[in-house]
């Protein structure tokens, strides 16, 4: 395993999970949506588009990390 299994948006996440960024550490809380980019609340992170970036740093989708993961 290389370490990065838990990043991405291919991950089969719950429509609840919190969603952190692996560059800034900026938290995606579906509770909240996003915003930013007018993500209604109640968006899961995998039903954001797939042009969706950090608002905070603009890091891909690919850079998040489902939240509490420890490995």
């Amino acid at each position: 395993m290389s370490g990065f299994e838990n990043f991405g948006k291919k991950l089969n996440v719950e429509d609840d999970a919190k969603m952190e960024c692996g560059v800034c550490w900026h938290v995606y809380d579906p509770a909240e949506g996003d915003p930013v980019w007018q993500i209604p609340p109640g968006t899961p992170f995998s039903a954001l588009p797939e042009d969706w970036r950090c608002p905070h740093c603009d890091a891909a989708q690919e850079r998040f990390m489902r939240l509490g993961d420890n490995g």
